[in-house]
């Protein structure tokens, strides 16, 4: 199954744990596929290092590296405008692209979309609770 991860539940994995990191372990041992574009790359890595800088450098900085190996880089062909939030409308492309079933956010700005060409966007709870078995 191929999901795109928003930021808000990368960033929620990685430093905070709960339902994102049970997200990012099942992409970790492989029982989902994670999609992403070089653009949402730089994203989580920007967002990463701001956190570091805030943690005053107590984080590992290649802490996403193994998570980003294992994603599927998608090349974007989408141009989609329909979140309110146009920042967000690169997750939507991506999951178009790349054939995924669901896009996992926390951003109030895309789970009001709630599906958009058969693509689900649901929490990190949601998924959890749907396909993890927790």
């Amino acid at each position: 199954m191929k999901i795109v991860i928003d930021t808000n539940v990368l960033i929620s994995g990685v430093f905070f744990g709960g339902f994102p990191r049970k997200v990012l372990n099942a992409v970790i041992t492989e029982k989902i596929t994670a999609c992403a574009t070089t653009e949402i790359i730089h994203e989580y890595e920007e967002i990463i290092q701001e956190m570091i800088d805030r943690k005053q450098g107590h984080i590992n900085k290649n802490i996403l590296q193994p998570l980003v190996q294992l994603m599927h880089i998608i090349k974007p062909v989408s141009n989609i405008k329909i979140s309110r939030d146009s920042d967000d409308d690169k997750f939507i492309g991506c999951a178009i692209d790349a054939h995924a079933l669901y896009i996992v956010s926390g951003d109030k700005d895309l789970l009001v979309i709630k599906e958009y060409e058969n693509i689900q966007i649901i929490t990190a709870k949601e998924f959890c609770e749907k396909y993890l078995s927790v």
